[in-house]
Parts: structure tokens; C-alpha cells; sequence
């Protein structure tokens, strides 16, 4: 290095190699991830969907602008997040920043907010304080982005899904969700083959407008058809997952086989079901009412399995609100709305992707779920109470009087009750050793042999109410899945059934990415405030003055070295 600057050209070759290692840099980057939770790196599952993506992939991100400090974090974490989608996808990724309300076309800026508005992109208001004491500023954002490719486009909402906590948590939580959203949407609308699942019949299950926005909702995502469980002698293997949404009638011995059978094959199965009738509607006719057993006869197939729907009803102290008329005024009712705690506000487990960082979801006359014994499955609570809930027995009478101790949290006082839970395993049937020699050697002749124990892994989720993936109707047509008519609020139903289903029937594991979880280190926010000038004089005067103290010494040195 010494013969290489002392030689005539030494400079200029030093000069001409920086140059060309500066100018390599700008093709080829290369970065270490030194967070324990791997927060800046991407899931093998990602990398390997987006280094096998063949078709091109367009992202419009709309979050950008002039944003506050939460939502420019956000916006940071996105473009953060897609450059690496980008360095993985030779090519294949193009991204957009797109500011809508920076358009100065109002025509143009107009068509674009009512797309959005199709794709369920709304505005929303954020507000902004420059510094404590200082007058709040609102301005609109589109806090989302649009995944285009060869299979349509796909929306994200960044801010769903994030949970009830503070702000920070708030933002950490939507930070640690936007690969799996990313992911899931890229797989969606790049995909070759659409998983095929079936809606089940037979049962009573619904068909008309209380089912539309479910059965929309899944035929955009899956391929859909209906199945019934009473025509059909089997349920074939092709059927990626069975759909069986609130049952009114009986289960016979042959549909709990079909059932059965297809599960120990290694099926899954999403089961939305309450063991009682209740309806707020015959409250509006008398006083009171009794909930009673539907007598879907069901529940030997689900002990068998590892799980018993109980026949009572869930109150919870967390809970959402009905309209009553609580008086009159000038011969006009008045209406109040009243925490009604027969529609519990149901809480996700935070250590299982399907309900991680969720939502409340929205319950109407939900029943209790314990788990029982059963070799080799294993058993996870995804939907539960809050901390405060109750359960009332069978016989179950409804009526008006709960209000008076709904806002009374001394009556809630048994926690998280299950409502929702996943079952996994090699599954032993129910049928085992019940079976007839001519059943038996029927079912060979069929080329579909019994089989009294799984020869795959099945996976079967059991949810305690029938009526969370339903919708309700008003004149103007059906309300959407969640949606609370006397609060006009949307609470989680739907995010948590599209889970479910990626679970149930996703196979390249970009489902497992909602599992990342994001560790939070705050700061001090008093101390900071506090110490707000002093830092700002550590940050802004303290380069200066180690730079002049680094030129002192370097010059004293100097003038040592060649002192005569």
C-alpha cells in the first residue's frame, strides 16, 4: 500500500477504484439483520414465493405525503419492507408511491378515492400536533396499497388487524403484520391453482341473504362450491376445506360418518355452530325468553375430537351495545343504547397466527367451548372473553334484566372463557369398532375403505356461534359480516374466517409470517420531553466539537513530527 501511494500513479489508481466500488454499490447491496427477532428480514416462506414469482407484480402504496410520526414509521417499515421483495424478485416487483390528494386534478383525484373506495381504501383522518400545546392540524391519508398481477388486484389495509393497544403497540403491531399482508397478497393474485373448498348443505345451513356476504367473501378468494352432506355418498379429498356455518337440523349417523371419514383423511374442516336457538328479535315480542337445545346431535363426534360445546351462554363484560327504547317524548320513543352482554366483544390469542394482533370480534348468544382428552391432538384457544365473563346455565332465560347489572363488573367473574379452538392431529374415529362386517366390506368394494384412525394430520376448527360469520339485513341489502347496526361499527368477523381459511388450506407456509413478532423498546417519552434540549445540543454540538478536537490533535501531532 505504502509503494502503491508513493508511486507516481498511486492516487489515481486509488481514486479509479473507490469510483468503481462506490458505483458496484449501486447494484449489488448486501445488509446484516443483528435484531434477535430477525425484524428486517424476510420469512423463507416470502423469499421463496417472490424468487419463484414469473409474471410481473405492481404495488401502488398510497400511504406517503405528509404524514405524522406514527404513520411515517409505518410508511418507512413499507418502503423498507418492499425493497426487499424487490431484491428478491429479479425484476419481477414494481412499486409505486402514489399520493392522492396531491393530485391537482380534482376530476382525476376524485375517480381515484372512489377506486380505492371499491377496494375498501377509505381516507382516513390523522391528526397532527407540531409540539405539546400547539393547535391539532387534521389531514387525510390512505393508509394502504393495491397488488396487481395476472389474477386481479388485491387490496392492503395497513392499519387492520393491529389490536386495541396504545399507540406504540398500535404501530408496532401494524409494522410486524405488513410482510404477511404483502405475502399474502402477492400469492393471491399471482397463484396458479385456487384452493378448492366446499360450503356444506343438508343441515339447515343458510343459503339466502344472511349467508351472502360469507359465500361472496370466500368465492373471492377460493374456489367455491356447495356440498351436500345428504346427497352425496362421500366427501371427496379434492375438497381442500369443509364450510359448516350455523346447522339448524339434525346430524345423522351417515353425515357424521362423511364427516368423520374426510377428517381422518386428512381434511380440515371450519365448524361455526351454537348448541342453542336465541334471537333478540322475540325480546322486541315479550319480556323474556328461554334459549333452547337445537338438538343438532353433533356433539359425540365433537367429544371425540377433543372438544364440547356446552349448553349455556356467554356474558361478557366486554361487550357491544344495543338500541332499546327506554321512553317517550312529545308520543315519540327514545331510544338508548345499552351494553347488551349476550353479544361478547371476543378476544384473539396473541401466540397463534389465525388470531394474533386481532380485532375484537363480534358474538351474538355465544356458548362455552371446554377442551377434553384426545390422543394426540393438539388443542389451541383462539377466540376467548375478556378477563371478565359469566356463564348462565341451561335453562337459558333471556331477557332485559341483564342490563341492570351489565356495567356492574363484580358479576363477571369467571375469565377467558373458550369460544373459538383449533384441533390438530391424526384424529381416531368415532366409528371405530361400530361398524358392521358387511358396512365394512362395503366401503372396500367402494374403493373407500374405513379407516378407524388418520392417516394424515386433519385439522378441525370449532367455533360456539353459529351466527359470527353471518350478516344481517336492512332494506338497502345485507349488512357486512361484524357489522353492528346500532353502532354502525365493523368489528373483526371477517379478518378472522379469511384467517382461518389461509390456515386450513394454505400449503407454502407464508401463513406462518403473522407470527412475527416485533419486541418494543420505548422510550422514556417524560424524559425526553424533559431533556429535549439538552440531547438536541448533545446531537447538533458534539459532532462539531469532536471534529475540531480530532483536527487539534492531528495538528499538534504535526507540527511534533516535523518540529526541527
Amino acid at each position: 500500500m505504502k509503494k502503491l501511494v508513493a508511486s507516481k500513479y498511486g492516487w489515481i489508481i486509488l481514486t479509479i477504484a473507490f469510483i468503481a466500488i462506490v458505483y458496484a454499490s449501486l447494484f449489488v447491496s448486501y445488509r446484516i439483520d443483528l435484531t434477535a427477532e430477525k425484524r428486517f428480514s424476510l420469512t423463507n416462506s416470502t423469499e421463496k414465493l417472490v424468487k419463484k414469482l414469473d409474471s410481473q407484480v405492481t404495488i401502488d402504496v398510497y400511504l406517503t405525503g405528509n404524514l405524522t410520526a406514527g404513520l411515517k414509521k409505518v410508511a418507512n417499515s413499507v418502503d423498507e419492507t418492499l425493497q426487499q421483495y424487490r431484491n428478491f424478485a429479479s425484476g419481477n416487483i414494481a412499486i409505486h408511491y402514489i399520493d392522492p390528494f396531491a393530485i391537482e386534478d380534482d376530476s382525476l383525484k376524485g375517480h381515484l378515492l372512489d377506486s380505492l373506495k371499491r377496494y375498501g381504501l377509505t381516507p382516513f383522518t390523522q391528526v397532527a400536533q407540531e409540539k405539546k400545546g400547539a393547535e391539532q392540524s387534521q389531514r387525510f391519508v390512505i393508509p394502504g396499497a393495491l397488488v396487481t398481477s395476472v389474477n386481479g388486484t388485491y387490496p392492503i389495509n395497513f392499519l387492520k388487524g393491529a389490536g386495541n393497544s396504545g399507540d406504540e403497540g398500535y404501530y408496532n403491531n401494524i409494522e410486524s403484520l405488513l410482510e404477511y399482508k404483502f405475502s399474502s397478497a402477492i400469492e393471491k393474485v399471482t397463484r396458479k391453482t385456487i384452493p378448492h373448498i366446499a360450503y356444506a348443505l343438508g343441515n339447515g345451513e343458510s343459503l339466502g341473504y344472511d349467508a351472502s356476504e360469507a359465500i361472496f367473501t370466500l368465492a373471492s378468494d377460493y374456489k367455491l362450491d356447495s356440498f351436500n352432506l345428504k346427497t352425496n355418498p362421500i366427501i371427496p379429498q379434492d375438497i381442500e376445506c369443509l364450510v359448516l356455518l350455523q346447522p339448524t337440523t339434525v346430524f345423522t349417523e351417515s353425515d357424521k360418518f362423511k364427516i368423520d371419514q374426510y377428517l381422518l383423511h386428512g381434511g380440515t374442516i371450519l365448524l361455526a355452530t351454537d348448541v342453542l336457538t336465541a334471537s333478540l328479535d322475540s325480546l322486541n315480542l315479550k319480556p323474556q325468553t328461554v334459549a333452547f337445545d337445537k338438538g343438532l346431535d353433533i356433539y359425540d363426534l365433537l367429544f371425540k375430537y377433543g372438544v364440547r360445546i356446552n349448553p349455556d351462554l356467554v356474558q361478557d363484560y366486554q361487550a357491544t351495545d344495543i338500541s332499546l327504547v327506554v321512553g317517550s317524548v312529545g308520543g315519540k320513543p327514545q331510544n338508548q343504547l345499552l351494553k347488551w352482554p349476550y353479544y361478547p366483544l371476543v378476544s384473539g390469542n396473541n401466540a397463534h397466527p389465525i388470531s394474533k394482533n386481532l380485532d375484537p370480534v363480534f358474538g351474538k348468544y355465544v356458548n362455552s367451548i371446554d377442551t377434553v382428552k384426545a390422543e394426540g391432538i393438539t388443542k389451541t384457544i383462539l377466540l376467548a372473553t375478556s378477563q371478565n365473563g359469566k356463564k348462565i346455565g341451561t335453562p337459558a332465560m333471556i331477557s332485559f334484566e341483564s342490563l341492570k347489572y351489565a356495567d356492574d363488573i363484580k358479576e363477571f367473574t369467571e375469565p377467558n372463557i373458550p369460544v373459538a379452538v383449533l384441533l390438530e392431529g391424526k384424529f381416531k374415529s368415532l366409528f371405530a369398532n361400530r361398524l358392521s362386517a358387511a358396512t365394512l366390506d362395503s366401503l372396500q368394494k367402494a374403493n373407500s375403505p374405513f379407516l378407524p384412525k388418520g392417516d394424515k394430520a386433519g385439522k378441525l376448527i370449532v367455533i360456539s356461534d353459529g351466527d359470527m360469520f353471518l350478516n344481517e339485513l336492512t332494506q338497502k341489502g345485507p349488512l357486512p359480516i361484524g357489522f353492528n347496526k346500532y353502532t354502525n361499527y365493523t368489528f373483526a368477523n371477517r379478518d378472522f374466517m379469511l384467517n382461518c381459511m389461509d390456515f386450513l388450506v394454505g400449503k407454502n407456509g407464508i401463513f406462518e409470517s403473522r407470527n412475527k413478532d416485533f419486541t418494543l423498546r420505548l422510550l422514556n417519552k417524560e424524559k425526553v420531553e424533559a431533556d429535549y434540549t439538552k440531547w438536541q445540543l448533545i446531537n447538533i454540538v458534539g459532532p462539531i466539537i469532536i471534529v475540531i478536537i480530532i483536527g487539534l490533535m492531528l495538528q499538534w501531532l504535526r507540527k511534533r513530527k516535523y518540529a526541527v
